[in-house]
């Protein structure tokens, strides 16, 4: 096996706790309404497409926030940093389009075979040399592809309801015009708001009266091996963790001077990904803007101690999940597509960024051309063939500028 070692000695419940500083528990706030509004808008905007119950999206969330927030405890504890993991977002809106042409048993099948495929990446220490193989410029057009059409449903909500995208869209502009003013309240977190008191204004009527404190009772889903759902999502999900999702979270932790592990990092993602599933969860990922805020300021040893504090916040919030999923989905459409394309529109412009601004263009276009156009091949959903043939190509057509990199 190749996992790095943790770190030693392993901290104490009295060095924690001396360790808690108004820095790190605000950052963990911070972070935790982040991952509890963007990311969460975007699962119930996939599952409402998708066909999904209350209860799938509810049971989603509490794999997502219950079990991942664990995993981030166990592993800040073990390596002294901030590892916080939830689900990957690239990931989840692959699902989307997979679900309307393969059953979600055979979605959960499908992330199965994903959280093996990770497991054995990281323990065998093979994933830097599997990542090399699939060019990042391609990876990102993929996932310009399946991000493109959250982008234009936030377009249209701001035409069909601007009484609620309209503030929302300026008061996400306004706080993003200030770099002080992005520290102590995120764009996405004063979108929420704005939205939030739109709907008051407007009298708006969410139906409370079936809510409760009852804590959450997740569903068990039996899996379902198909090969068309496999070769659709195994190879992309895994992808997007890793270069999507992975890379990113690393690389920033890195900046602040951290020592990710990396291979026992997929190793949990791995394991993650398995578990989760059972309560239908999309893949486990370590997270990129949340690892960001949580080493953002404050001392670099004492920075593991936001992580645990956002992982209780997320535990709490996955046990609750089904009554937070009841109040989302009694708002209007317009509410999830506007915070759902403006959680997106940044990672959006960096896919593009990236995929069109160097090596591997022409591949990347294809592969976000047959990725955005969304038909399935053989009953194998586009982004599998987006990745399929953008690397075909950039093997055929830009095959000088490959063994360059290489070489």
């Amino acid at each position: 096996m190749h996992l790095e070692p943790i770190h030693r000695p392993i901290p104490t419940i009295g060095e924690i706790y001396r360790g808690i500083s108004l820095v790190n528990f605000s950052n963990a706030v911070i972070a935790f309404l982040f991952a509890a509004t963007a990311p969460v808008s975007i699962v119930i905007n996939i599952g409402i497409k998708g066909g999904l119950t209350d209860s799938n999206i509810a049971s989603w969330l509490f794999g997502g926030f219950v079990l991942n927030g664990i995993f981030g405890m166990v592993m800040s504890f073990l390596y002294r940093q901030p590892l916080v993991f939830f689900w990957t977002i690239p990931g989840t809106v692959l699902i989307g389009p997979a679900l309307t042409h393969v059953s979600f048993a055979e979605v959960i099948g499908a992330l199965y075979v994903t959280g093996i495929l990770l497991f054995l990446l990281g323990v065998s220490g093979l994933v830097k040399k599997v990542m090399a193989l699939f060019p990042l410029p391609i990876i990102m057009a993929m996932v310009a592809g399946v991000f493109l059409n959250f982008g234009i449903d936030w377009i249209k909500a701001i035409g069909q309801s601007p009484w609620i995208a309209i503030p929302m869209t300026l008061t996400y502009i306004f706080l993003s015009l200030n770099i002080k003013v992005l520290n102590f309240i995120p764009p996405m977190i004063g979108a929420l708001i704005a939205g939030v008191i739109t709907l008051i204004f407007a009298d708006y009527q969410i139906n409370i009266n079936e809510l409760n404190l009852m804590i959450a009772t997740p569903n068990i889903y039996w899996p379902i091996f198909s090969w068309p759902a496999i070769f659709e999502l195994v190879i992309p999900l895994s992808v997007t963790v890793l270069a999507a999702q992975n890379a990113q979270g690393i690389a920033i932790l890195s900046s602040k001077n951290h020592k990710p592990p990396v291979n026992t990092i997929t190793s949990i993602c791995g394991v993650g990904s398995f578990l989760t599933a059972i309560f239908g969860s999309v893949s486990t990922c370590l997270t990129g803007p949340v690892n960001a805020i949580l080493s953002s300021s404050g001392k670099q040893k004492d920075q593991y101690i936001s992580a645990f504090i956002i992982c209780l916040l997320a535990i709490l919030f996955g046990v609750f999940a089904l009554q937070f999923t009841k109040i989302m989905l009694s708002t209007p459409p317009a509410f999830i597509s506007t915070l759902a394309g403006l959680a997106l529109l940044r990672i959006l412009q960096n896919s593009f960024v990236v995929s069109f601004n160097g090596k591997y263009s022409l591949g990347a276009l294809i592969c976000f051309l047959i990725t955005f156009t969304d038909k399935p091949i053989l009953n194998i959903g586009a982004p599998f063939w987006g990745l399929i043939f953008g690397l075909m190509i950039s093997w055929l057509l830009e095959r000088r500028i490959s063994r360059k990199k290489v070489n």
